[in-house]
């Protein structure tokens, strides 16, 4: 896994050559609470950046998930069907959401690092 880099809906993406994982990060998971369920998009298919592509649903609200990045869906986390704490419990590991194989890896540039995504959140606060 790479280093994680971070959208401002709260994303996380990690790269390994094409391919990228992609789940909610540590500060999402903790404005959600307690998560309940969790809805994933189906493999096969083609997004675009942006495009709401899961939804998360904790105690306290649902949320919708976008993709960060364009691509093809190549996996889900089938774990989080049964176990949707995962992604309370390891939100930037074992909890990640999706793989898809990029299309434009130049948009990696438009993501934040660790350091500016806390930077980021802070200013949220």
């Amino acid at each position: 896994m790479g280093d994680l880099r971070f959208s401002e809906e709260h994303e996380w993406v990690s790269v390994d050559g094409d391919v990228a994982t992609v789940g909610i990060s540590n500060f999402a998971q903790e404005q959600l609470g307690d998560v309940v369920f969790v809805e994933l998009p189906e493999v096969g298919r083609s997004v675009n950046r942006g495009d709401e592509i899961a939804v998360v649903e904790s105690v306290k609200a649902a949320s919708e998930i976008y993709t960060p990045l364009t691509g093809e869906i190549v996996e889900v986390n089938m774990a989080l069907a049964d176990e949707p704490a995962k992604v309370n419990e390891s939100p930037e590991a074992d909890g990640w959401f999706f793989r898809l194989r990029m299309s434009d890896a130049s948009q990696l540039v438009d993501l934040m690092d660790a350091a500016a995504y806390k930077t980021f959140v802070d200013e949220q606060g």
